[in-house]
């Protein structure tokens, strides 16, 4: 006989897979998927209605910074009242571990303030998470700049032959404690000196496992043809999956470019493991950086510590009210972060389309004036591209949320509504979920998200979190295909 805790019933059944939604009833029983479609409901327990509601896997967002909000704020409200239920953390090359000091440089300054690093090996972060649990799994990869500012007294040169050792060894901790792979962040000041052979070099304990290799390319510009290269290339020499991370074509002259780089992941996926995720949004946010604003069309201060009131302000403003120019600007409010529009909406529209294309949002959770992405990516495009544009089917876009992440980050019994699979779902109107956060007051909850739940307790109820703490720190579970 069938064991229910309760049962969802009369849902839309989108299952994750990108199949067609059927109706049906599915049943929870100690954290599990207890059955899936029809079948006779014990008597006893708790029905709820879901008539003309979407049930879905919990939305597994593939590229986040959270790794330090988990422990800061456990509820993790930005992403569960989007139907968040999974987070990959650990991206751009930054994690929060191994990292233990207070001298923290730019981007690592984006997980948080100083004193959340704090984790000397990234076993000991892992412990902290499972001795206060978030409201959301975590899937988490290690930072290869993180490495480099762990070991190394000067990060502007190539790592010499001891500090790759040592470098190579906290890889080595770190995939032994359960990391999904290694993520760079060559973009960046820190690890932008890290050579090809030094990224091969120390991630070669990558090797033999089901790990993934995410990178921020080193340009996602005018070279971002050669970036993708040398990232294709590093995943053959590791004999890993290669994850291209909020792809994008960055500047007005790049703009159109996707057909040229997604031509470069098709050709590359007939012969190698690769995959991508990308955001929404016509516009990134990072630290704030010369380069980045002379390419975007606009740009907008989400924090400065060097000149706080021009947070939430448009840098054009900022200049003109300190009669600067860009880059003695720039030098006035560092450290501090922005909000860049610089892509073209067709490319963003037209990776998204693309089969291998996940949904990760990107955020950076402790922006005092936050990018929209981080409380409402993934609302975005239900709203947006599935029912205002029709660039993608609801089935389709929840197979990218779901079902996809799940198989190519090696993330076990998750992503599809199946018997067995944890009961991580996302309970939602397909007709009214909308994004709510904008550029101007980005920190807004979605709506038309009625309920979530993670490993069968409800974490939102489409008002407000609940004290539920049942995220689980994951482990790799499945072995990733390392080769087509």
């Amino acid at each position: 006989m069938l064991q229910a805790d309760f049962i969802v019933a009369g849902a839309t059944l989108v299952d994750g897979t990108g199949g067609p939604a059927r109706q049906g009833d599915l049943a929870v029983h100690d954290g599990r998927i207890a059955a899936v479609g029809e079948f006779a409901r014990p008597a006893g327990v708790p029905v709820i209605d879901a008539s003309g509601l979407a049930l879905a896997p919990g939305f597994i967002d593939s590229h986040t910074h959270d790794d330090g909000y988990l422990l800061a704020h456990p509820d993790m409200l930005p992403k569960v009242s989007q139907g968040i239920t999974t987070v990959v953390t650990g991206n751009c090359g930054i994690s929060l571990a191994p990292l233990d000091g207070t001298a923290i440089p730019q981007p690592l300054d984006l997980l948080g303030p100083a004193e959340l690093f704090r984790f000397s090996t990234f076993r000991a972060w892992m412990d902290a998470l499972r001795a206060t649990p978030a409201a959301v799994n975590v899937a988490p990869l290690v930072g290869h700049t993180t490495l480099r500012v762990a070991v190394m007294d000067d990060t502007s040169r190539a790592a010499d032959a001891d500090e790759r050792a040592a470098m190579r060894a906290l890889l080595q901790e770190a995939l032994d404690a359960g990391a999904f792979g290694v993520s760079t962040g060559t973009f960046y000041p820190p690890a932008s000196a890290a050579p090809t052979d030094e990224i091969i070099e120390v991630c070669a304990p990558l090797r033999g496992r089901p790990g993934v290799y995410a990178t921020h390319l080193r340009d996602e510009a005018d070279h971002i043809v050669a970036a993708m290269e040398e990232a294709l290339l590093i995943g053959r020499e590791l004999d890993c999956r290669v994850v291209f991370s909020h792809h994008k074509l960055a500047g007005e002259r790049n703009h159109g470019r996707s057909r040229e780089t997604l031509d470069l992941i098709n050709r590359a996926a007939a012969t190698q493991a690769v995959c991508l995720d990308c955001h929404p949004y016509p516009a990134t946010s990072t630290m704030l950086r010369l380069d980045r604003a002379r390419l975007a069309s606009r740009t907008m201060i989400t924090w400065s510590k060097g000149y706080p009131e021009a947070t939430g302000r448009d840098f054009s403003e900022v200049m003109a009210e300190l009669s600067l120019d860009d880059e003695a600007a720039i030098a006035r409010l560092a450290p501090a972060g922005a909000i860049y529009f610089l892509m073209d909406p067709a490319d963003v529209g037209r990776i998204f389309s693309h089969p291998l294309t996940m949904v990760g949002s990107d955020g950076l959770p402790f922006d005092p004036h936050p990018h929209p992405r981080q409380w409402g990516t993934f609302t975005n495009v239900l709203r947006a591209m599935v029912r205002e544009q029709r660039l993608l089917t609801l089935e389709t876009a929840i197979h990218k949320m779901t079902g996809l992440a799940a198989d190519q980050y090696g993330i076990a019994e998750r992503g599809l509504l199946r018997e067995g699979y944890h009961a991580d779902l996302v309970l939602f109107d397909p007709a009214t979920v909308t994004d709510v956060a904008t550029f101007s007051a980005p920190i807004q909850a979605s709506q038309g998200i009625q309920a979530v739940w993670v490993n069968g307790r409800q974490v939102w109820d489409g008002e407000r979190t609940s004290a539920e703490r049942q995220g689980q720190v994951l482990t790799p579970g499945t072995a990733l295909a390392r080769s087509k």
